[in-house]
């Protein structure tokens, strides 16, 4: 990947040491108790060298003149002879000491794995909040989450287990090198001679299954998006009978994963399978070496146990660093998945960000907006109309006349281009405006709404939480949600499945009414939020509106012209153009769209009724 001085993180390693904050000193402490645990590994055949030669055996102590002064304020070599209990005794110890430390490894190892995924999962889900909605729109929720548990979980899994080992595999490799090397140099060549061999096709097979992992992780974020997709549009998929094309759709992209994820799992194999040979071929050699030296007198017995015991914690620490630089590579690109979530870049407010007063004018002047940037492909155009403080205005069009556009520019959700017009509230343009603020006092009914897996009494207060059960009855009065939610066995007490699946379309859009006017904001959208109720219902929402929020400015958006009828102005798009404009009596005046929008309404009232 081609680095970017712009990024937030322009290289791998910035974003790790920026996740480790809060568990370096876990991971320190564990490698500093794993280098201990090494040293004691290898104090062991030391000593059972020494016993068999020394003690058991005549051979003169072949250990330096420090440790040779210990023996001798013990006893001597004759005491020991006559007590190898306490020789025992001390492995025994060292042994005990091991554990200890090794205990002490795994808990600081553990500790700062879960410190470390607690801010990766933290991080991400924070910047996440933050990001442009263009930027969520690119991206599918699926993949959205496979990156931040698969990919987290793959960078905690070489942190914990490969790099924090990284310490005590050089440790023991200088250790088990240099105890060797004072036995016996010949023997201690012989087996060194292997590692650059396990370097090498360690190295070859990093290149080869980096490619595959990655293909491997794209793969299941489609598995995750498509799982993803069928979960929560399960009753669309069950209405339109889409149960076996859904299923043999996610069989083929699982057979799709399952192949790569084979072909991995085979690189894997190559590797492993590869190990064990050379690991065998070194153990073969220093065996025959040794016992042929051991043979000719040049090596003692208790210098070939020592040889013996030394090449095999050699040799795990050697496998140990090859695995290291494989898993290199599953590491490598869940972390370059993770940096592209982290270097997208989050929405920004100007440093004079402002906040005024938003109950003043609404002002599109000028307005143009393409998705692309490019004029072919223009959503809106030229788009000019004013929005007075309190009145309420209605836009008809149909689909993609860029009704639901306008909106989203409102809200800043698409941010209009300096060269494409200006939207205002109160004379302040809204980019002046900080977002949040302006978000938060622009309150938007949607035409499918989210509902969260809570209770109704909970979700028509979730953007106030501190709103007491007076104002949430009061704001589902206002919304004719009342009615319904009282007819539940638990009332307002009742769990509303996910994405509000137990209730009905109506139901959800009401309650979503509900949430909008509990806040009380300064300007009220209705994007097409009416459409699931019927029209008795639509009328004695309008009607409690318009008795209730006498001093909001109300932006209805709606394909029911009874909907529209009451508003102090409508606006009819076509085409991303403002086609005509008016009361509802001017614009059935005007032989255009709204008037024969309406007579097509009307006529089709009028055979439901007879």
């Amino acid at each position: 990947m081609k680095k970017d001085s712009n990024t937030r993180f322009p290289d791998r390693s910035g974003m790790i040491w920026y996740f480790m904050k809060g568990s370096v000193r876990y991971f320190l402490a564990a490698i500093l108790f794993a280098a201990l645990v090494s040293f004691l590994d290898m104090v062991s055949p030391k000593i059972i060298t020494f016993t068999v030669d020394s003690v058991i055996g005549d051979d003169a102590p072949a250990v330096s003149p420090f440790i040779l002064s210990w023996i001798e304020r013990a006893g001597g070599v004759g005491y020991l002879k006559t007590h190898l209990l306490l020789l025992a005794l001390l492995i025994a110890a060292i042994g005990v000491g091991a554990a200890l430390f090794r205990y002490l490894f795994r808990v600081n190892n553990a500790r700062g794995a879960e410190t470390l995924v607690e801010r990766m999962r933290n991080t991400l889900f924070g910047h996440i909040m933050y990001l442009p909605y263009t930027w969520l729109g690119e991206n599918s929720t699926g993949d959205i989450i496979q990156r931040c548990t698969s990919d987290v979980q793959t960078v905690r899994r070489f942190v914990a287990e490969q790099l924090t080992s990284l310490v005590r595999t050089v440790v023991l490799i200088v250790m088990a090198l240099g105890f060797m090397l004072s036995v016996d140099r010949r023997v201690t060549l012989a087996s060194a001679a292997f590692i650059p061999v396990v370097m090498g096709y360690s190295l070859f097979f990093h290149m080869k299954i980096g490619g595959e992992f990655k293909k491997a992780d794209e793969e299941e974020g489609v598995l995750s998006t498509i799982a993803q997709e069928n979960l929560t549009g399960v009753r669309v998929v069950r209405a339109f009978g889409r149960e076996i094309y859904e299923r043999d759709r996610f069989e083929k992209q699982n057979d799709r994963y399952t192949g790569v994820w084979v072909r991995l799992i085979r690189l894997m194999s190559m590797f492993w399978s590869s190990g064990d040979v050379v690991t065998g071929l070194q153990v073969l050699t220093v065996i025959s070496l040794s016992a042929s030296y051991c043979v000719h007198g040049t090596m003692t017995a208790g210098e070939f146990i020592a040889m013996v015991a030394y090449n095999q914690m050699l040799i795990w620490p050697v496998r140990r660093l090859g695995r290291v630089i494989s898993e290199m590579s599953k590491a490598g690109v869940a972390v370059d998945r993770l940096r592209y979530i982290m270097n997208a870049e989050k929405e920004k407010d100007p440093e004079d960000a402002v906040e005024p007063p938003l109950d003043g004018d609404i002002v599109f002047d000028h307005v143009s907006f393409s998705y692309d940037g490019k004029e072919t492909g223009e959503v809106l155009h030229d788009v000019s109309f004013t929005i007075p403080s309190g009145s309420t205005i209605g836009i008809l069009g149909g689909t993609g006349s860029g009704k639901s556009t306008l909106l989203y520019l409102l809200l800043r959700l698409y941010e209009l281009p300096p060269e494409n017009g200006h939207i205002t509230i109160g004379g302040t343009d809204i980019r002046r405006i900080r977002a949040g603020y302006l978000r938060e006092n622009l309150g938007i009914v949607l035409q499918e709404p989210f509902l969260f897996s809570k209770t109704l009494s909970e979700n028509i207060a979730i953007a106030s939480p501190a709103a007491q059960e007076d104002a949430v009855r009061y704001a589902a009065r206002i919304a004719q949600v009342d009615d319904a939610i009282e007819s539940f066995t638990k009332g307002y007490d009742t769990f509303v499945g996910e994405r509000g699946v137990t209730l009905s379309g109506g139901q959800k859009q009401r309650t979503a009414i509900a949430q909008m006017l509990i806040r009380k904001p300064p300007v009220m959208i209705f994007d097409d939020s009416l459409s699931a109720v019927d029209a008795d219902t639509d009328r004695r929402i309008r009607t409690s509106l318009r008795e209730s929020i006498a001093s909001s400015t109300v932006i209805l958006v709606a394909h029911r012209i009874t909907t529209l009828m009451s508003a102090d102005k409508i606006i009819v798009l076509d085409r991303g153009r403002i086609a005509e404009e008016g009361t509802h009596n001017e614009l059935i005046e005007k032989d255009g769209i709204y008037r024969t929008i309406f007579e097509l309404q009307k006529a089709g009232l009028a055979e439901e009724v007879s």
